[in-house]
């Protein structure tokens, strides 16, 4: 969506009401369904996921991602609007205990709405000092003033731009970290060729996640937890923290090893919730990759 369009839409919404945002949203999804060579690998995805099933019912899972893409929109209108959004904590006591304790890294997906989870954790916490690590798109429209509205509702944003390879970007974090404070980051995107990534087993087949997260972890001593946000309704969510995941090294030979541990147990957290969930995934560039031999790792 065009961000000029976008704004007339959130004009119009707000003198008329939502009803005229989310019919424009959907209207406009069907649109990019029928037209955006992105649906392709939409339908690739789905039938790695559903491989019983035919090809026209990897186009009807490819329609309905496209159309509860639209809920993410709809509900940021409505959370800016003043709108109260009702939420549930799956996991809160991890959260406090992270709080309370030495901080702790949240990683997120592009399954469920990371966006409103940040937001409803600031709101649940007022006291939660969140970082959240973004990636910078050459030209933003939309994620501009998607970063603008988390910022005011607390969170502290760092965007990392796509050709930048800095390390200074993760100081923050680190200082953030070492303080007791929450960074947020993402696990299932690589925003760089160059990216330092690790070969995981996704749904059979082989994806890749960014190391940093479980670096980040290892280097501060921090546990991760894994979060999503998933609709239970017309505009209200269930907000759900998983276990600790914990990346520890004896020695520097095994932080390798640790690393990557940490990775798989993330990626089949990421697995089972998808699966539970298979229509709230917006991850619309490739994910995953060639199918896994069994007889030998992912990597």
């Amino acid at each position: 969506m065009k961000f000029e369009g976008y704004r007339i839409l959130v004009q119009m919404a707000n003198r008329l009401g939502p009803w005229v945002f989310n019919l424009a949203a959907r209207t406009i999804a069907v649109g990019y369904f029928l037209f955006s060579r992105r649906t392709g690998e939409s339908r690739r995805f789905y039938a790695v996921l559903f491989p019983r099933k035919g090809c026209l019912y990897h186009r009807w899972c490819t329609f309905r991602q496209y159309q509860n893409f639209t809920t993410i929109h709809l509900d940021r209108l409505l959370a800016n609007q003043g709108r109260p959004v009702p939420f549930s904590v799956a996991g809160e006591e991890r959260l406090t205990a992270a709080i309370a304790d030495s901080g702790a890294i949240l990683l997120m997906s592009h399954l469920g709405n990371w966006e409103i989870a940040a937001r409803l954790l600031m709101r649940q916490r007022r006291d939660l000092r969140l970082l959240l690590y973004m990636g910078v798109k050459e030209k933003e429209g939309v994620e501009r003033t998607q970063k603008e509205e988390l910022r005011r509702a607390g969170v502290t944003i760092i965007g990392v731009d796509q050709g930048d390879s800095s390390p200074f970007a993760a100081v923050d974090g680190i200082r953030l970290l070492q303080a007791g404070g929450l960074v947020s980051m993402t696990g299932d995107m690589l925003w760089r060729p160059d990216q330092r990534r690790l070969p995981v087993t996704f749904c059979g087949h082989r994806a890749y996640v960014p190391e940093a997260p479980f670096v980040f972890a290892l280097v501060a001593g921090v546990p991760i937890y894994v979060f999503f946000a998933f609709r239970a309704g017309a505009s209200r969510y269930r907000v759900v923290l998983s276990e600790a995941l914990t990346v520890r090294a004896a020695s520097r030979a095994e932080r390798g090893a640790a690393v990557a541990e940490a990775a798989r147990r993330y990626a089949a957290l990421l697995e089972e919730a998808l699966r539970a969930h298979p229509f709230e995934w917006y991850h619309f560039d490739r994910f995953i990759h060639d199918p896994v031999d069994r007889q030998s790792p992912a990597g």
